[in-house]
């Protein structure tokens, strides 16, 4: 069976633009996630607050890749950066202290990839 590939071209260019930055700073955790959104889009992660405020803490920045959904509540703020974030968890978020970024504006702000955490 043939491998489909990714038609989007944004998320194309998300793709090789995580593994480039992943090569060049010496940061897996961007080619590990530009692996991960290779696959189908029924294989990726889909990640809710629960989770989220079950397994972090205040300040933490967490990557999801794939979606991030807005069951559970959050009291604390943190930065979540996500390919999409449904308007729950967006305002979840905000309303706790915290920002939803995606994925591009993480590694821009972030590419050697320290005290990033993958979520999902």
């Amino acid at each position: 069976m043939k491998k489909k590939e990714k038609t989007n071209p944004l998320m194309v260019q998300l793709i090789n633009d995580l593994k480039k930055v992943g090569w060049t700073e010496k940061a897996p955790i961007w080619r590990d996630i530009a692996k991960r959104l290779e696959k189908p889009l029924n294989n990726w992660a889909e990640v809710n607050i629960f989770k989220i405020s079950k397994n972090c803490q205040k300040g933490d920045t967490i990557v999801v890749p794939g979606k991030l959904l807005g069951t559970g509540d959050i009291d604390f703020s943190l930065t979540v950066a996500a390919v999409k974030a449904s308007k729950m968890a967006k305002e979840k978020i905000r309303k706790a202290g915290g920002q939803v970024i995606d994925i591009s504006t993480l590694v821009n702000m972030n590419p050697k990839g320290k005290e990033v955490r993958i979520m999902g």
